[in-house]
């Protein structure tokens, strides 16, 4: 969205709210990053929770988890409000989120066969969910020399918007795709052999029903589509933090075959189902880290 695109309302409303969301970024920086991530992990076990996506993040839970007692459930939640807190906090200092250094932040646990499967120049996805501070799969790829573009949701509110694309290029990918308007940039990417890295957990009203969890969930079929039609590689990524701590061991698994048969419709659903299905499994591993607010599933 641009400026001149705005009423003089949106511009009124739109400035407040960065006025306040620049303040605590402000406040943050200064406070250095372990101090930051620390204050943000207090808001968000202390305000956070208190707001009313709590309510959907408790539900999602119970339906996710009905095996577990409540008060189980309540430390996941109480841990996933600190985990949220922190990675808000930390959007101020994603520059020093590094793999080497005096003080890394980023440790690879695993590499899988990143290595080889980016080498043949087929173009590749790195797919993953809103786990840990999820800001650290583009960062870490492109710090391995994977370069490409990531795939993101913009903020309405178009000041902060243009912070956190300036945030995210200070060490990670500079080329940043709307979710809703960057197919012919995803081309030209994936045609370069570049990399495309794509969080794939949100549910997509205009997606297919897959099962998720138990339940059907609306899920974007983009990325089963996109290696379907361009013999992309697909693989996966995930971050675990380390404690209540801005530390983070970052892995990337295996991905999966792609083997279409010649039903367009029918291969999509086959492949977004085993997407989902691996995203489930990184979720469920670390079930305190993912972000539980989404309205998932239908009510």
């Amino acid at each position: 969205m641009k400026d001149r695109s705005l009423s003089s309302g949106q511009k009124l409303r739109y400035g407040a709210e960065a006025a306040l969301f620049f303040a605590f970024m402000v406040l943050f920086r200064l406070l250095g990053l372990d101090r930051a991530s620390a204050l943000g992990g207090w808001i968000g076990r202390t305000v956070f929770s208190r707001l009313p996506p709590a309510r959907t993040a408790r539900a999602n839970l119970k339906m996710a988890f009905p095996d577990k007692s409540e008060a189980e459930r309540e430390k996941i939640l109480t841990e996933m409000w600190d985990n949220l807190g922190r990675t808000v906090a930390e959007y101020p200092h994603l520059d020093k989120f590094r793999l080497t250094g005096p003080d890394p932040r980023l440790t690879i646990t695993d590499l899988a066969d990143a290595p080889s499967v980016i080498a043949e120049g087929k173009g590749v996805m790195f797919l993953s969910a809103h786990v840990g501070n999820w800001e650290s799969m583009p960062i870490t790829g492109e710090l391995l020399g994977f370069p490409g573009a990531t795939m993101v949701r913009h903020p309405n509110n178009p000041y902060v918007a243009r912070w956190l694309e300036r945030q995210r290029g200070l060490v990670g990918p500079k080329d940043q795709i709307g979710k809703h308007s960057g197919a012919r940039q995803i081309f030209t990417q994936m045609r370069a052999g570049k990399v495309i890295y794509i969080l794939v957990d949100q549910k997509n009203n205009e997606g297919i029903p897959v099962p998720f969890f138990g339940r059907d969930a609306m899920t974007t079929p983009v990325p089963a589509a996109l290696a379907l039609k361009m013999g992309l590689r697909i693989l996966f990524a995930g971050n675990r933090r380390r404690g209540r701590s801005a530390r983070f061991d970052v892995s990337i698994y295996p991905g999966l075959d792609v083997a279409p048969t010649g039903d367009e419709a029918a291969d999509t659903r086959a492949l977004t189902e085993k997407i989902t299905a691996r995203v489930e499994e990184m979720i469920r591993a670390e079930p305190s880290q993912w972000l539980w607010i989404h309205r998932r599933w239908p009510a």
